[in-house]
């Protein structure tokens, strides 16, 4: 019998962390108190001044279409945020507005990979990414990568693994699960490798403005010739608006509209204009002392999971995550993160689902809950790991 499930759904893996998830709520149904360190949403609400915006446009009732690339005046709000913030100058024609990073993903990807073209990504790596150029029937491979890199690529990985089919790489800085950066001459050379083998590359910026104690550079500072991804997701604190961005070379753009035109017309239109008040003085006032404090949690989680015996050779320097090597307790990082969500009530999501390279060995674990709440956590942890 003809099959009406389309085969390329068979290689898009499930999130694991949302099974975590799902019986964290069914526990918490039950009454038991759980301490959430699986989802990478930050705990703080959206700030008052973008609610207040989203708010006051809602009143009007003019809550229509916006243009396919997303409303004018956002789009010249987010390339002065580029100048002010990176000293690049960027045209507004280059900025589409989307239903969050992944609907820049798919923009992105729709526009540039073919059937049976190669992207290369780091791994571990955000597994959404992966699945995303499955869609367009595209391959993704996976290249293995440890501390000594920041586990990020580097050129000589993207020179190694480069062949006829290989369109391009995505790099993330700051990464997921890892937090790392890549390092400024390493991004350049990638970004150069690429471009000289007239392939595409593909800059995941969404945790930037989440990093501590360093400058995360972004990819048009190296050149204008690369897809940048980023959201008000994350650093700006709106997951549940969806709203986010991309900036693509010159030669996309008219391709990018079109497929926008026809895949979700435009993005969110209160989301657009509640996002307008993202880059108001006041709004980043607050958000940099949010910063502040996903630095002191940052701090204290490593230090706590180090005292516990995990080891973490790469401290994270941005986003808000730490993945942890938990090789001394178990050999299989899954089982590890069920039973500890059973017996001790502390959700945290394992290796499998950033892929494959020591996976079962990994966990990774969110502070996007306060430092009060991860003490408790740190605590049920280490009973439990007195009892393996």
């Amino acid at each position: 019998m003809l099959s009406r499930l389309a085969k390329r759904t068979a290689d898009i893996a499930p999130f694991y962390v949302m099974e975590l998830l799902r019986r964290a709520k069914q526990l918490e149904s039950q009454g038991r108190d759980i301490i959430h360190m699986e989802i990478g949403e930050p705990d703080f609400a959206t700030p008052q001044t973008i609610v207040d915006a989203g708010i006051k446009q809602l009143q009007t009732g003019d809550i229509k279409y916006t243009p396919a690339a997303g409303l004018p005046e956002l789009r010249e709000q987010i390339a002065a945020y580029y100048q002010t913030r990176y000293g690049v100058t960027i045209d507004k024609g280059r900025i589409f507005v989307t239903p969050g990073a992944s609907g820049a993903f798919l923009l992105a990807l729709g526009v540039s990979v073919n059937p049976g073209d190669e992207i290369l990504m780091a791994d571990p790596c955000y597994p959404c990414n992966s699945n995303f150029i499955r869609l367009f029937e595209g391959e993704t491979t996976t290249l293995p990568v440890d501390a000594a890199s920041g586990y990020q690529l580097t050129a000589e990985l993207i020179k190694q693994h480069w062949n006829p089919s290989t369109k391009g790489a995505l790099i993330a800085s700051p990464s997921n699960p890892t937090g790392t950066l890549i390092e400024p001459h390493v991004f350049n050379q990638c970004i150069h490798t690429i471009n000289e083998r007239g392939g595409c590359f593909y800059s995941d910026e969404i945790y930037h403005g989440l990093v501590y104690g360093k400058n995360a550079p972004t990819a048009l500072e190296y050149s204008s010739n690369a897809f940048v991804i980023n959201s008000f997701s994350k650093y700006f604190g709106m997951t549940g608006w969806r709203v986010g961005w991309l900036i693509a070379p010159d030669e996309f753009i008219e391709a990018i509209e079109k497929l926008a035109q026809n895949i979700f017309i435009a993005a969110p239109t209160l989301s657009q204009y509640a996002a307008l008040a993202a880059f108001d003085g006041h709004t980043l006032g607050e958000l940099e002392k949010r910063r502040a404090e996903f630095a002191a949690r940052r701090d204290f989680l490593y230090g706590a999971l180090v005292q516990l015996g995990f080891e973490i050779p790469a401290k994270p320097d941005g986003a808000f995550y730490i993945y942890a090597n938990c090789a001394k307790f178990t050999d299989d990082s899954y089982q590890f993160a069920l039973a500890l969500l059973e017996t001790e009530g502390v959700a945290i999501t394992p290796g499998k689902d950033f892929g494959s390279h020591q996976a079962h060995q990994h966990l990774r674990f969110a502070y996007t809950t306060s430092i009060e709440r991860m003490a408790v956590a740190m605590q049920r942890i280490g009973r439990f790991i007195s009892r393996i």
